[in-house]
């Protein structure tokens, strides 16, 4: 009997170490592996890339879908040359700021577009910084220039959302509520300028517009 239960325990013993020597081929089985076991990519990816690849991924949501806590956006205008000049049309469906909201929409136009256009929305941001920063030419003087201080806020929607000439999308950073709460600090900025009179704002529009491309 002795001799049986140390026979016994060599085979096990000799079992055991021939199972942990051994390397694993078998993934064993999985309820849904491609989820388990999903194909790696780089973070930078392109979508071309991947797809020569064999992986299908888009990182653009399901059309029609809305960000939880987002405002339906209701903009319709498409991104080409019809949809840009069908944009002045448009206007911003969010009612005047709060003094709450106008404190949110600074901090945000700060984060994202004071960096190019500058905290006093004068095109001096840290990326151009009067001609020496690393941006070579100067962006968009949303105060001040009368090309921007009479752009209508549905265009000013349409560049944020698609890009424009060397400003590429926002869509991605905002929310659609947090571009037009960002459109009315724009237009209030632009107000207070001209001593809050909105006729003299819109008047501007007639004064010579300088055509050379900035962003938005």
């Amino acid at each position: 009997m002795k001799k049986f239960w140390i026979i016994t325990g060599f085979a096990a013993v000799v079992v055991a170490m021939v199972s942990c020597n051994k390397v694993r081929r078998s993934p064993g089985r999985a309820y849904m592996p491609d989820m388990s076991y999903s194909r790696a990519y780089e973070t930078y990816a392109t979508r071309e890339g991947l797809q020569r690849e064999g992986v299908n991924y888009s990182s653009l949501p399901v059309k029609g879908t809305i960000a939880r806590g987002d405002m339906l956006n209701i903009y319709p205008n498409a991104n080409d040359s019809a949809g840009y000049a069908a944009s002045a049309g448009f206007s911003n469906p969010l009612p005047a700021l709060s003094a709450k909201d106008f404190v949110e929409a600074s901090r945000l136009y700060l984060v994202n577009c004071g960096i190019c256009h500058g905290e006093k929305l004068d095109g001096n941001g840290p990326l151009y910084k009067d001609g020496t920063g690393p941006y070579p030419s100067k962006p968009a003087t949303l105060v001040g220039d009368p090309k921007y201080m009479a752009m209508a806020e549905g265009t000013m929607f349409h560049s944020i959302t698609y890009g424009k000439n060397a400003m590429g999308s926002y869509a991605s950073q905002l929310s659609t509520q947090q571009r037009w709460m960002i459109i009315h600090y724009i237009k209030e900025k632009q107000q207070a300028s001209t001593g809050g009179n909105k006729a003299a704002t819109d008047s501007m529009a007639k004064a010579p517009v300088d055509t050379t491309k900035k962003k938005m």
